[in-house]
């Protein structure tokens, strides 16, 4: 018997489950879960043969976090069947943050729900249930969920090719539709806690039933449940949708629309900071900037494959299925509008790569329950671009790209924090999502693959996450709670410069049809400036301050010099205000640290007398008495030379 462990050795690990990952015809398949109690195997000689091969996973693990917050799940399921039998069970995955699972309810869940679930989920811990897998034909397992009055587990089963063996897991009395794997025991479940109660739709659409969702959490032991729960507390603090707010970054509407934000004065001044820096160095690497349309026909779209593809997530204006008439659509990305520029007039490959860049409004209908402050918004704003080449220019451009968008997250404060993903296609994917040949799906993933490891990118795959057309490099992160987005992509396309009949004269005299990368080198601003709040807690680098200074003048006959000095600052390109009001020094400082101002420079009689100010920094608190010569070079550097 051949054990790896996943995490060292097996004094040093933690386990919390074995699963058998034998690569050779005949050995255990993966969903034969085992489990290690106490640091100890429990009794696998039922599971193992001679010659499998055995991977232990402990919490630490992806998979192993992922097949404990299942097994809590199932937990959950089981103690809301056991108070309210008449609920109907849907689905109830493991998710990054821990997991949820959706109930058709007679009524709502409320908090009192919740305390009551945990109550019961803590009986069936300390029950530790024996959790067991089996199988049955299709037609077996549909009469099962019928006798238990599953109807969505009933769906699920049929919406399921013929032929295929449904697995289900069973735990005491509940028993459960689930491809798994789980843990042994329902007792290796310590410390959970159901954080939220919200409203979803079956399969995410709102066309269907509205159902009650609830989400939790769940560790190994108690000292990490509380270490969450207290990271969470911190992270209310540091939640842009707080902070953004009470600092008068952004607001939203409700007769205006959820996921459509006002930008105020200070949001839309850190938009329009990182909108022309990312347009002048993007400029100065010898992008192109278009300005294009903001909406287009639906023809536009069915050339680019977006109307079979993306029409539920787009804005529709006309009736998208009466041909008779004219029909647009908002645009959710600029691609297809960019190729236009190319096809402006017949291209050679001297010309070549054309780097067209945007600043693009984009739209994009996104369901109301993922929407969440500027994050997740359906109007957003984006540094896009598409850099049209020759194949064998493909390898050199992404690195330009990638290194374009590490030097800009870096610049933010953000890199470090960054996590990439290569999105790649799944072939087996039932809604046919994909256009294209599987051999011209392995020549993109390939030669993606190829220029990601000679660049060194440590990535983890994501199958079933390309875009429609090719397989991309997603540069993921997560927001104080530990929601995970996307921040910037680049995509290898070698499919739609042949639908629109992008080509180019080559050096041999002949059309040539060229590849296409689809890049951001910021991504969504609104999205980066939520990031930017939360890491820094509202308090963000100086270049990018929407209020850079604040001069707090003890006295009135201190007004003057504020006012002269913050001219000096303002002729510089600086954002300065002058606190005027009548109110003490205190007060002033105050307000300022609220509003989380980097610099306060205090103006006394002293400071007058010694031709300086005082100074406070946020980052590095309190300076002195400085000369105005030497703040003046203080601030401006670190302006210049963007400082995080």
């Amino acid at each position: 018997m051949n054990i790896t462990f996943a995490n060292g050795s097996f004094e040093s690990a933690a386990p919390v489950t074995v699963y058998d990952a034998a690569k050779e015809a005949g050995a255990i398949e993966r969903e034969h879960i085992a489990a290690l109690a106490n640091g100890q195997p429990a009794d696998l000689t039922a599971l193992l043969t001679a010659d499998a091969e055995v991977k232990l996973l402990t919490f630490e693990d992806k998979e192993g976090r992922h097949i404990f917050n299942h097994t809590a799940a199932h937990i959950l399921a089981q103690a809301a069947k056991r108070l309210y039998p008449t609920v109907k069970l849907t689905i109830g995955p493991a998710i990054d943050r821990g997991f949820y699972y959706d109930f058709d309810t007679d009524k709502p869940f409320n908090a009192d729900t919740l305390t009551a679930l945990e109550a019961e989920m803590k009986k069936i811990v300390k029950e530790n249930l024996r959790i067991e897998r089996f199988t049955l034909p299709k037609d077996e397992a549909i009469k099962l969920m019928q006798e238990q009055g599953e109807t969505y587990k009933v769906q699920l089963i049929e919406e399921l090719p013929e032929g295929e063996i449904i697995s289900f897991y069973k735990q005491g009395e509940y028993t459960d539709l689930c491809t798994g794997p789980h843990l042994f025991a329902t007792g290796l479940v310590k410390a959970f806690k159901l954080t939220s109660c919200t409203g979803a739709y079956w399969k995410g659409d709102q066309n269907n039933k509205q159902l009650t969702r609830v989400y939790g959490v769940a560790f190994p032991k108690k000292e990490q449940l509380k270490a969450h729960l207290d990271m969470l507390e911190e992270a209310k603090g540091r939640d842009h949708n707080k902070i953004g707010r009470e600092l008068g970054y952004f607001t939203t509407v409700d007769f205006i629309g959820q996921g459509l934000p006002i930008m105020l004065p200070k949001g839309a001044r850190v938009i329009q900071l990182l909108q022309r820096w990312v347009e002048d160095y993007e400029q100065s690497k010898g992008c192109q900037l278009t300005k294009t349309p903001l909406f287009a026909k639906r023809d536009l779209y069915k050339i680019s494959g977006h109307w079979d593809h993306y029409l539920d997530g787009m804005f529709i204006m006309g009736d998208p299925y009466d041909e008779e008439k004219e029909c647009f659509a908002l645009r959710p990305m600029t691609c297809p509008f960019q190729y236009q520029v190319f096809l402006n007039k017949q291209r050679s490959y001297k010309e070549l790569p054309m780097r067209l860049t945007e600043t693009s409004t984009l739209f994009r209908n996104e369901d109301s329950g993922e929407m969440h402050g500027l994050i997740r918004v359906r109007q957003f704003t984006i540094s896009e671009g598409h850099f049209i080449l020759r194949p064998d220019q493909l390898e050199e451009e992404f690195q330009f790209c990638l290194e374009m968008a590490k030097y800009m997250l870096d610049t933010v404060g953000l890199l470090d924090d960054c996590t990439f993903r290569f999105s790649q296609w799944d072939p087996a994917n039932p809604k046919n999502k994909y256009e294209g040949t599987a051999e011209q799906w392995e020549l993109a993933q390939a030669t993606m693959a190829k220029i990601l490891d000679d660049l060194g990118v440590d990535y983890e795959i994501g199958i079933d996450e390309a875009a429609f057309y090719g397989p991309k490099l997603d540069i993921q992160y997560k927001n104080v709670f530990g929601k995970e987005d996307t921040l910037v992509t680049i995509q290898i396309d070698m499919l739609l410069a042949e639908r629109f009949g992008m080509y180019y004269i080559d050096k041999d005299g002949q059309k040539k049809l060229p590849y296409i990368i689809h890049r951001t080198s910021l991504g969504c601003f609104e999205r980066t400036l939520a990031y930017m709040l939360e890491k820094y807690s509202g308090v963000l680098p100086l270049w990018l301050a929407p209020e850079q200074v604040r001069l707090l003048p003890i006295g009135d006959a201190h007004i003057a010099y504020a006012k002269d000095f913050a001219d000096r600052l303002t002729a510089a390109g600086m954002r300065v205000t002058v606190d005027v009001e009548d109110r003490n020094i205190g007060t002033k400082i105050k307000n300022a640290r609220f509003d989380r101002v980097p610099y306060m420079l205090i103006i006394g009689d002293n400071e007058l007398n010694e031709n300086g100010v005082t100074v406070r920094s946020r980052k590095e608190g309190e300076l002195g008495c400085m000369k105005l010569d030497d703040v003046f070079a203080k601030l401006t550097t670190e302006v210049i030379t963007k400082a995080k």
